[in-house]
């Protein structure tokens, strides 16, 4: 989960690498670093921490060079200092690297025994001593595929040559790649979103591809060394830019997008004349559909828990749900009528994309959905489905997630509908709510005062526990993993029915309990189990859509969503967990959108 940068042009690039830097930093932020070449010199600055420390760094010790590579890093092997930082370089090579490569112990063994020095504790300066060592027999291009042949693991690398000062060489496995192009200036990225500030023509790496860069041209070799063309992509241009506006943070300014990513969303969707929902081209025709597969990491797994309700509720089609870094490593049986769908915000995500590449070499059908379409994920995929929720900065995922729900409940109806598993009013009605569903998220954002008042309680707790049925189970869960990454305190989603099997151990006097009641068929039964918490001293805060806010002594706070339906509420009852998570974390002064050990785009399995 690490950032690369890398521009060839005809001026200096130091400042246009910092400036693309801060855009990755959501995928690292323990350190950063940039080399430049100046003369057939690698000049390299690396720091500790943010990137507007490297800022600072080569303010004071400007550098220049016309061609240069720039890196965030999100730890792995070896702990966060200036010497484990990107770039790894000797005096013939520099290298920035993400992914991880499996076989470094040994690489470094057979190079130690050459009577190689490393310097740092990282895997990456392997394949800089691998490289350097080749260049005294080969030239560049052949010394990096020299190189990869060596390599287990997965990879995106960007290369520096002492010798070569006109060129960079890219290479891709596993972890994405992009090339952008413009004037006189190309450019080599992690992902597109770097380069977006400074191009809107983009080509993507597949797995075994090379690339060497120039200022002036870019050539593809295959992994056979194969010379080869790509395709251009031209990005679209966001109506959401990626800034804070008078937000303090972009998770702030995410939350309260969430009205307008989901109104986005349903325009996309629903056509409200016809009364009806514009998906098509499925490939799997619906009624011949034997089985759906949801696969997901995090937040997105979450969203398929809930998903796995909604399709039992509304189809007669058999689901399953994964956990993407699990799913690669079963013994599966493939079938040829069941759909498999991915869900990844970046669609970058190591694990779900391995998980789609296993579906790919089984030859059956796939579906992402993803809020960038022009990810790996999405490309691979046998069909895309966007959620158009626009850049999404902040690590704790908030609206893509409302994102992810909406364009999972709208494909649930449309094949609800098109396999004749509900009728027409049925289809309607919900088509009606969804219309309105932005609206509703506004109304359970206004919670908000409110939950800085719930906010304090957690200031002084242990941790804490959050409960749901049905479908509010899954959201429990994500406001327990929201208030972990963001705040740090331990936090528990479970099912409120599962108490009494063991988590009731942890119920103690004064400990925030989170009871999500919606007035479902679940309503009754969760009351129940609330009181059991309550019995045991545990403080509540009890977050409901019904209309007749039930009156308790033992409810600490009480916070109520607007309602639609019953099937639509765990959409509205995020929104106060959201709030909940980032206002502990704004008490507690943690890094918002920055949490520790975390980053955005998880690149790494």
């Amino acid at each position: 989960m690490c950032g690369i940068i890398g521009i060839a042009s005809n001026k200096p690039v130091s400042i246009n690498i910092i400036n693309s830097l801060k855009k990755l930093e959501y995928r690292g932020y323990d350190s950063a670093g940039l080399a430049t070449l100046t003369n057939k010199n690698i000049n390299e600055k690396k720091c500790i921490g943010r990137v507007e420390e490297l800022e600072k760094i080569l303010f004071k010790t400007p550098r220049e060079g016309n061609i240069g590579i720039g890196h965030v890093r999100w730890a792995t092997h070896g702990v966060p200092n200036i010497v484990n930082a990107h770039p790894h370089s000797t005096d013939q090579v520099s290298v920035v690297h993400n992914g991880i490569i499996e076989n470094s112990d040994e690489l470094k063994k057979e190079l130690e025994n050459k009577g190689l020095k490393f310097k740092s504790q990282t895997d990456t300066e392997v394949i800089t001593l691998l490289i350097s060592e080749a260049l005294k027999e080969h030239d560049p291009l052949n010394s990096v595929f020299k190189t990869l042949k060596k390599l287990k693991g997965s990879f995106a690398l960007g290369i520096l040559f002492k010798n070569f000062s006109d060129i960079i060489i890219g290479a891709r496995r596993g972890s994405p790649l992009a090339v952008g192009y413009s004037k006189d200036e190309n450019y080599l990225g992690s992902d597109s979103y770097a380069l977006k500030s400074m191009t809107n023509k983009i080509s993507y790496l597949d797995d075994g591809d090379v690339c060497v860069i120039s200022k002036d041209e870019v050539k593809f070799y295959d992994v056979s060394l194969k010379k080869i063309n790509k395709k251009t992509h031209i990005l679209s241009e966001d109506e959401n830019i990626a800034d804070k506006g008078e937000y303090k943070n972009f998770m702030s300014k995410e939350i309260f997008e969430q009205p307008i990513t989901a109104k986005n969303c349903v325009n996309e969707y629903i056509d409200s004349l016809k009364k009806d929902i514009n998906i098509y081209n499925f490939p799997i025709e619906p009624t011949n559909i034997n089985k759906i597969v949801l696969i997901g990491c995090g937040t997105a797994y979450h969203s398929c828990l809930v998903a796995k309700y909604w399709l039992e509720e509304l189809t007669t089609i058999d689901i399953e749900i994964d956990i993407a870094s699990e799913f690669r490593y079963r013994k599966l049986k493939f079938n040829q009528k069941n759909l498999y769908i991915f869900l990844s915000q970046s669609g970058e995500t190591a694990d779900t994309a391995a998980a789609l590449d296993i579906c790919k070499k089984n030859k059956v059908k796939t579906c992402s959905i993803v809020n960038v379409v022009e990810s790996t994920i999405a490309r691979n995929s046998d069909w895309v489905l966007p959620i158009h929720a626009g850049p999404e900065i902040g690590v704790a995922s908030t609206k893509a997630f409302i994102g992810q729900l909406l364009v999972l409940f709208i494909l649930s109806l449309k094949l609800a509908k098109i396999r004749g598993d509900i009728n027409k009013n049925v289809y309607e009605d919900n088509i009606k709510n969804l219309i309105k569903i932005p609206e509703a998220i506004e109304e359970s954002l206004k919670s908000e005062n409110n939950i800085q008042l719930v906010a304090k309680e957690f200031l002084n707790a242990k941790g804490s526990m959050f409960l749901g049925r049905g479908s509010s189970f899954p959201i429990a869960l994500e406001g327990a993993l929201k208030l972990k990454e963001l705040s740090y305190l331990h936090a528990e989603g479970y099912p409120a029915g599962e108490m009494k099997h063991g988590p009731l151990a942890l119920i103690e006097e004064g400990l925030p309990v989170i009871v999500i009641a919606p007035k479902d068929k679940y309503f009754e039964k969760t009351l129940s189990n609330m009181q059991e918490v309550i019995a045991r001293g545990g403080k509540i805060i009890f977050i409901t859509d019904n209309k007749k806010m039930i009156a308790n002594d033992n409810i600490r706070f009480g916070l109520r969503v607007p309602f639609l339906n019953n099937i639509l509420s765990p959409i509205l009852l995020t929104a106060p967990l959201q709030l909940l998570a980032y206002h502990v974390a704004l008490l507690k002064n943690c890094d918002i959108d920055k949490p520790r050990n975390l980053a955005k785009s998880v690149t790494v399995e």
